[in-house]
């Protein structure tokens, strides 16, 4: 386990559920990723990359939901600017996308 944190900590962190609407290519990664638009509801629409490239394919994406941080401070990586923090869990390479199992109202908070 890495530092504890104390619960005011984690409640500063805004976890949202999003439907992926747009994938694309991002060949200027260091590492191979993909750029998501991602619909949070009445948040709006949030751009990020990610480097899901070696279990996902595009078309499996789209229209996918995700869990992500939607308050972190928006970063520049490349030529792209990054709004949102998609979450996965890291099994050696590979990045496995967090999900809700029913689909649930864009921009639903989690728990």
């Amino acid at each position: 386990m890495s530092n504890p944190i104390q619960f005011e900590d984690f409640a500063k962190v805004d976890l949202r559920v999003g439907t992926i609407l747009e994938v694309s290519d991002f060949p200027e990664a260091r590492k191979p990723a993909y750029q998501l638009i991602i619909d949070f509801g009445d948040l709006g629409i949030k751009k990020t990359s990610a480097q899901i490239t070696t279990i996902y394919k595009k078309e499996d994406l789209l229209h996918k939901q995700i869990v992500a941080i939607v308050n972190f401070p928006r970063k520049q990586i490349a030529s792209f600017m990054s709004e949102c923090l998609v979450l996965g869990a890291v099994d050696g390479k590979d990045v496995i996308l967090l999900n809700p199992e029913i689909k649930v109202k864009n921009g639903t908070t989690v728990q």
